[in-house]
């Protein structure tokens, strides 16, 4: 039993790469590349497993998800410690990710089953230019980025000719840009209980809730803040906002995805003269 990883980057057909390790030439006298994993030992979990055999095969450090595919196969004939058994292969295959500013791989065990580590172009893998076991081949052609579909509920709060604003930080996807107040609704919560406390925790201020302008979305592939590559469709509901009078917003949250709060005059949005995303317009269309 063992446990196997499906490692990219890149976000286009043309860029998306593949990490694999290659098989010892004691092991494939012919040049052969693998999903980095290997086998799970007695009484490990299959994910710390994978975990440490990524460690070993390419330096380095992998977030491993927890959804699993499972393929399984006979292997007659085959040579173990020196005598030919009725094997029974049955492989754990986990979508894993490293951090975007990971090192290059290179392999840490020493004569093991791992001579190489490196990313290879994903089309010249399912084009067959690089040498992969079958199953890694069979796995690779129906591979597809990890779909996420996020609701979130945002709050359109008005002062004069400016709007409220939140600058999404470092960590996010479109760092920078400004975007509305508020955020993801968790499992069971009602839209307008996530503005009020998405608003809190952005702005330090508690909003009431008015009626809804719009409903948006997005679709798009790009990196999570862990380094994951996500086919992501987010669903925005937007409600109008009012704020208690004399409260003024303020930065609440430390070291996560806002890094600034402010009132921004319309007419630099209408003018370009701030990034903000999709939904900042669309909501002030509405």
């Amino acid at each position: 039993m063992a446990a196997y990883a499906v490692i990219t980057r890149g976000l286009s057909e043309q860029t998306q790469e593949v990490l694999l390790s290659r098989i010892a030439p004691r092991i494939s006298p012919t040049e052969v590349w693998t999903f980095p994993g290997g086998g799970v030992e007695h009484g490990e979990d299959p994910r710390e497993a994978l975990v440490r055999e990524i460690a070993e095969e390419t330096g380095l450090q992998a977030m491993v998800s927890d959804e699993v595919r499972v393929r399984s196969a006979a292997m007659p004939g085959v040579e173990r410690g020196g005598r030919t058994v009725d094997a029974h292969a049955i492989r754990i295959i986990y979508d894993a990710w490293v951090a975007t500013d990971a090192p290059e791989p290179h392999v840490v065990e020493v004569d093991g089953s791992t001579v190489d580590a490196a990313w290879h172009r994903l089309a010249d893998v399912r084009a067959g230019v690089v040498p992969v076991v079958a199953w890694v081949a069979d796995e690779l052609a129906e591979w597809r980025p990890f779909r996420l579909q996020r609701v979130a509920a945002y709050a359109v709060v008005r002062r004069g000719d400016a709007v409220l604003l939140t600058r999404l930080s470092s960590r996010t996807h479109h760092a920078g840009a400004w975007t509305l107040p508020g955020g993801g609704v968790e499992h069971g919560e009602a839209p307008r209980a996530a503005v009020v406390r998405e608003v809190a925790e952005e702005c330090g201020v508690e909003c009431l809730p008015g009626g809804l302008i719009t409903v948006h979305d997005v679709a798009f592939t790009g990196v999570a803040p862990s380094g994951r590559t996500e086919d992501f469709h987010g669903i925005h509901v937007v409600f109008a906002a009012t704020l208690p009078e004399g409260v003024e917003p303020r930065l609440a949250e430390a070291g996560g995805s806002t890094d600034a709060v402010a009132w921004i005059d319309l007419a630099d949005i209408a003018a370009g003269r701030i990034e903000v995303l999709d939904v900042v317009r669309a909501a002030l269309d509405a």
